[in-house]
């Protein structure tokens, strides 16, 4: 049974509607402000001015000594998110981890477009390992694009044959920009936050003309032998179930170790409410040991 605090948070949603058709700067103000409202761990420290790689990023820390790194990408369909918007969670994973966070505030669409994301999280990558820390010790993580934008990093970085990370983390990962997987349509009337027009849409002014197959914009359609082990989470309410199915699939065919959690009435990205939601606290739990086990 769903907590109550899940009840009240679903209810909070159907009471929010942004028009498809507003601004992108309406959206990101909409996103960051539900951000806002989520309680951040009162123990971390937060570092707001910090570069990596020559890309802004926050760089969270727990309250003790961190053993291990996480470079975090944020969801928001690639046009919004921001360190903001996704602080309160990597308090929280911070915390849990034991780890540092860096929250990677990327270039965003349609101002920039395809690839610039991915050449971001690439340098914010680099730059971490040229200032000492070592692979063995080092996750990327994202949510929603994000997560696609985890695997297209590490995509790049395979074909550069640069050292790869300990491991990586999906959640609800946006992994086909096509929106071919059938639970677009199957759970449209059950997701109250994601919808196919928004994925479309957004796709289009993210990609500005390349092909939505491209691996490094779906990595669905991508050969992802080589890629370090894979935790994927998604909620079973979502659209893009389909889209960490066939991603997880895809990856063990390809030889990669894949843990693949499919969270019974659970939303898009439900992690993101850690503090208020005690699903999300303990799906961010489930992600810290991973991260933990991964990187000893």
């Amino acid at each position: 049974m769903a907590s109550t605090q899940f009840e009240e948070l679903l209810a909070l949603f159907a009471g929010m509607e942004i028009p498809p058709d507003a601004p992108v700067e309406t959206w990101r103000a909409g996103y960051d402000g539900l951000g806002a409202m989520v309680p951040a761990d009162p123990t971390a420290r937060v570092g707001e001015d910090a570069t990596v790689g020559g890309v802004p990023a926050w760089d969270v820390l727990p309250a003790g000594d961190h053993r291990r790194t996480v470079l975090y990408l944020h969801g928001g369909g690639y046009h919004i998110g921001s360190p903001t918007s996704h602080k309160a969670l990597a308090t929280h994973l911070a915390r849990e981890a034991e780890a540092r966070v860096v929250l990677l505030d990327y270039r965003l669409a349609p101002e920039h477009v395809f690839p610039a994301a991915i050449d971001d999280a690439v340098a914010a990558y680099r730059a971490l390992l040229d200032e000492g820390t070592e692979p063995g010790r080092l996750a990327v993580a994202g949510d929603s694009a994000g997560g696609g934008l985890a695997v297209a990093a590490l995509l790049a970085l395979r074909d550069a044959r640069a050292p790869l990370p300990a491991c990586a983390v999906c959640l609800s990962p946006w992994a086909d920009l096509t929106q071919s997987g059938g639970t677009v349509a199957t759970k449209a009337d059950d997701d109250p936050i994601v919808r196919g027009d928004d994925l479309d849409r957004w796709a289009a002014s993210y990609l500005a003309g390349v092909e939505p197959t491209h691996p490094l914009a779906s990595p669905v359609f991508a050969d992802l032998a080589g890629l370090p082990p894979l935790l994927v989470h998604v909620g079973s309410r979502e659209t893009l179930l389909d889209d960490a199915r066939r991603l997880a699939s895809r990856a063990r065919a390809a030889g990669v170790d894949v843990d693949l959690w499919e969270a019974d009435g659970m939303i898009h990205v439900w992690h993101q409410y850690a503090g208020l939601v005690p699903e999300a606290d303990d799906a961010v739990r489930s992600v810290a040991s991973f991260l933990i086990e991964r990187t000893p």
